[in-house]
């Protein structure tokens, strides 16, 4: 075995791993942020990740090709595998990550064999091109799966497609409406939080069968254009848009960015029947009805819900066991939606008295010996602050547990913080995202963990029984 066979395998070795490494973080960081890369640029919460995930790394292997071998062994590869054991999102591998990787090694050896002959820089261009290479790939196989689904709800003339959005609240929406609708309807509707148009895609592909009568569909947004596409695809017949906040506005800047994407649902060229609350600036028409403007009296408790509003002309009482006053109006726009599609008053407070809380939102865990509270998937100003308001009205010690609000300007933190003074006597803030405003604003007793390891300990440590504790939203590890 020759010195030159020896530093060549090494040299491979040493590509490989390098690779791997940096293949193994970018995708990380790229599938919390929905795989773009203007947001892991200009986004990202963890900037000091890519100091050492890639820029060190990058160095080394720059300034030494062969040699930096035993610190890519020894040291980063542990200190990314403690770093993965550590966040709570871990890389999940789908096909899609798979195929990537396969990508990464055939360029990671093809590179490596022209590194070693020419110039050792061109195994910088292994990420570039399986980055490439997988979206030639995705593009490929996204047109075949789009024109598969698009036959399959288009080959069914009794389908018709219900498209949900909103700044916030959607999936509160689709879940109630799936509720009242189901016993009248073959009604099916996307899973959890699935909402981009390719993880539509792929649910009628899988899971919407061929005598399905309403398709109800959640559509998200993070770019202006993206609930276009959605709409084009479906072709919707009756379109709900929900309130408008300001959930991620950092990526539309401002508000009226955010109204201008929602409203890209109208563009249907099948819509029949539109539901819109008054924050969309529209107005009443023979298409649109604002559904907000439908609720007459709202009664919310930690018991349950009891609201009035205006169906048909005529004042219909509703009761459920649903938490938090603001979910008048999400149940209030199922309730028209039911209506519209020919569903008795009768039959919508007997399923609206059946409903159960959606799973992390405002969901009761238990009432002794803690009272708790799941409202993990609620995000948004308006929601948190009405929970918060639930909370005051209980009798014992009430106790927060939240990163506070994520993607929205730093006055709504602030806002944030003057309900919290009035509502609880201590607050755990479990992420650094916004630990600064919470330092400086809040009145009441606070903790502020270094990650969200430490909340078992904390929580065991700092509550007793016959505390209300609330979980109000739920902030990843990379926050």
């Amino acid at each position: 075995m020759t010195i030159d066979f020896i530093k060549t395998s090494l040299y491979f070795l040493n590509a490989l791993i390098f690779n791997f490494c940096i293949a193994f973080y970018l995708m990380s960081a790229l599938q919390w942020y929905s795989y773009k890369f203007k947001r892991i640029i200009f986004h990202y919460h963890k900037p000091l990740w890519h100091l050492y995930f890639l820029a060190i790394p990058y160095l080394l292997f720059l300034i030494f090709p062969l040699y930096s071998l035993p610190y890519f062994i020894f040291i980063h590869t542990a200190f990314l595998y403690f770093w993965n054991k550590k966040i709570d999102k871990k890389l999940v591998f789908t096909a899609k990550i798979k195929i990537f990787f396969l990508f990464v090694f055939i360029f990671s050896i093809l590179f490596s064999i022209l590194s070693w002959k020419f110039s050792f820089l061109f195994n910088f261009l292994s990420l570039p091109f399986a980055l490439f290479a997988l979206k030639i790939y995705e593009i490929l196989q996204a047109g075949y799966f789009k024109r598969k689904a698009k036959t399959k709800i288009f080959s069914n003339k009794n389908l018709k497609i219900i498209l949900i959005t909103a700044s916030f609240g959607k999936t509160s929406i689709k879940n109630f409406l799936y509720e009242l609708l189901k016993d009248d309807f073959i009604t099916y509707k996307t899973p959890r939080s699935v909402n981009t148009l390719m993880g539509i895609v792929k649910d009628i592909n899988e899971n919407l069968v061929a005598h399905t009568q309403i398709y109800i569909a959640e559509a998200g947004a993070r770019n202006k254009g993206d609930i276009l596409e959605i709409t084009r695809f479906l072709e919707p017949q009756i379109c709900i848009i929900g309130e408008i906040g300001n959930a991620h506005l950092e990526y539309f800047k401002n508000r009226e960015n955010i109204k201008n994407t929602k409203l890209e649902a109208l563009n249907s060229k099948r819509l029949q029947k539109a539901f819109l609350h008054t924050s969309t600036g529209k107005k009443s028409n023979e298409f649109i009805e604002l559904y907000d403007e439908k609720l007459l009296k709202v009664h919310s408790t930690l018991e349950g819900l009891k609201f009035q509003m205006l169906l048909k002309e005529k004042e219909q009482d509703f009761e459920c066991k649903i938490l938090g006053a603001f979910n008048a109006e999400n149940l209030c726009v199922c309730v028209l939606c039911a209506s519209f599609l020919g569903v008795e008053n009768s039959k919508i407070q007997k399923q609206m008295s059946q409903i159960k809380s959606v799973e992390h939102r405002l969901e009761l865990i238990s009432k002794e010996p803690k009272f708790i509270i799941d409202d993990g998937f609620n995000g948004n100003f308006k929601g948190m602050s009405a929970s918060y308001e639930l909370c005051k009205h209980y009798k014992g010690r009430k106790i927060l547990v939240t990163p506070g609000i994520v993607e929205v300007n730093e006055e709504e933190n602030i806002k944030l913080c003057k309900i919290i003074n009035e509502c609880f006597d201590l607050a755990i803030i479990t992420a650094s995202i916004n630990a600064e405003i919470f330092k400086n604003e809040l009145k009441i007793q606070t903790l502020i963990l270094k990650n969200k390891a430490e909340l078992v300990e904390t929580l065991a440590q700092y509550t007793q029984n016959g505390d209300l504790i609330l979980f109000s939203n739920d902030a990843p590890s990379y926050l």
